[in-house]
C-alpha cells in the first residue's frame, strides 16, 4: 500500500521554539522549511534552512506554497515590537491567505494585561494598554478575525515566561539556571513569593505542533499546559533540587533599578511595563487545552532536572 508523504510544513525563527517545533516535526517525519535573516538554524535532514525576511509577503509565500502550516516563531528584539511586529505579522496573514497554509502564532499572555482576572483563561478580555501588550492584542485579534472572516486559517497558543532546554534570554534562563548551578545568588523581578505560571519549552512546542494540523484548534486561542504555578523562589528552589545542592540566596531587583539598568540595556528599560506579572499572582488556566487535546503539563521536577542537564552540558556553574 502507498502511503502520501506528509505535507511541509514552515517555520519562522529558529530560536528555542521555532528549532523546537522544526526538530519535533522533522523527527516525526515531516519536511520542514526553517526561514530566517541569516539562513542557519537546526540540522536534520528534513529540515531546510533557507534565508528570508519575515516581513517580505512575497518573499515568504514562495516558500508557503503547498505547506500545511506556517508556524509564527519570530522574536524580535523586545524594544523594538512596535516596529518590527506589523510588518511581519501583516506579511505572514497575507503568506497564509494566499497559500491556504494554516498560520499558527507563537503568543504571550500580555494582552490581558495587568487588570486581567487570575487564573488567565483563553476567552478572557484584553485589556493591556501597554506598549507590547496592546501590540500582542492586536495581532491577535486581527489573525483570530481573519479565520473568522474566511480570509485565512489561523490559532495561537500562548505561554507564560519560558524555561527549558535551549532558553536563555528568559527571566528563567541564563540569569538563573547558571546562578544554581554554580552556587550564585539569584536577583528575581518582583515579589519572590507570589505563584508565577512557568512554561516549559518541550511543552509549548508540543502544543504548537498539535494546533497547527488539528482543526479543532482553528480560529480559537489556546494556553500551553503548564505545571501548577508556583513562587519564583520555588521555581529556583525546584533547580536547586535538580543540582543537588542546597537553594541558593535569592533576591529581588528593585523596580528603581530597572530606570538605571535601561540607560546601558534597552531590555531592562521595557521591562518596566511588564512588572506587574511578577509583582501579582501570574497563573494560567490551561484546562481547555489539556481535554481538547489530550495535552498534558511535564512535572515540575522532571522539567527542572532536564532544564538543568542541558545547562551542564553547556558548561555552565563550573
Amino acid at each position: 500500500m502507498q502511503h502520501d508523504s506528509p505535507q511541509k510544513q514552515v517555520v519562522i525563527g529558529a530560536g528555542p521554539v521555532g528549532s523546537g517545533v522544526a526538530r519535533i516535526l522533522a523527527t516525526a517525519g515531516t519536511p520542514v522549511t526553517v526561514l530566517t535573516r541569516s539562513g542557519t538554524g537546526p540540522q536534520h535532514p528534513l529540515i531546510t534552512l533557507a534565508k528570508a525576511d519575515a516581513a517580505d509577503a512575497a518573499t515568504l509565500t514562495p516558500h508557503a506554497t503547498g505547506a500545511a502550516a506556517i508556524y509564527n516563531c519570530a522574536n524580535p528584539p523586545y524594544h523594538r515590537w512596535a516596529t518590527d511586529w506589523p510588518p511581519m505579522h501583516r506579511a505572514l496573514m497575507a503568506a497564509a491567505e494566499r497559500t491556504g497554509a494554516v498560520l499558527v502564532m507563537m503568543d504571550n499572555l500580555y494582552a490581558f494585561g495587568p487588570t486581567g482576572s487570575m487564573p488567565m483563561h483563553e476567552g478572557d478580555e484584553m485589556r493591556a494598554t501597554g506598549t507590547k501588550g496592546a501590540m500582542r492584542a492586536t495581532m491577535a485579534r486581527e489573525l483570530l478575525q481573519a479565520h473568522a472572516e474566511g480570509r485565512l486559517r489561523s490559532t495561537l497558543a500562548r505561554a507564560s515566561d519560558f524555561f527549558g532546554p535551549e532558553v536563555v534570554g528568559s527571566a528563567f534562563g541564563d540569569r538563573v539556571v547558571p546562578r544554581v548551578l554554580a552556587g550564585k545568588k539569584v536577583s528575581l523581578l518582583g515579589r519572590l513569593d507570589v505563584p508565577h505560571s512557568a512554561s516549559y519549552m518541550p511543552d509549548v512546542v508540543r502544543t504548537l505542533v498539535t494546533i497547527a494540523t488539528d482543526e479543532r484548534a482553528w480560529g480559537k486561542p489556546w494556553h500551553v499546559p503548564n505545571a501548577p504555578a508556583v513562587s519564583q523562589r520555588e521555581l529556583v528552589e525546584a533547580f536547586a533540587r535538580a543540582t543537588g545542592t542546597a537553594a541558593p540566596k535569592v533576591g529581588a531587583v528593585p523596580k528603581a533599578a530597572l530606570s538605571t539598568l535601561g540607560l546601558v540595556v534597552p531590555m531592562m528599560r521595557e521591562l518596566k511595563e511588564t512588572w506587574y506579572q511578577f509583582d501579582q499572582p501570574w497563573v494560567t488556566d490551561s484546562a481547555l487545552t489539556e481535554t481538547t487535546f489530550g495535552l498534558a503539563a511535564t512535572p515540575l521536577d522532571e522539567a527542572a532536572a532536564t532544564t538543568v542537564e542541558w545547562w551542564r552540558t553547556r558548561g555552565a556553574g563550573s
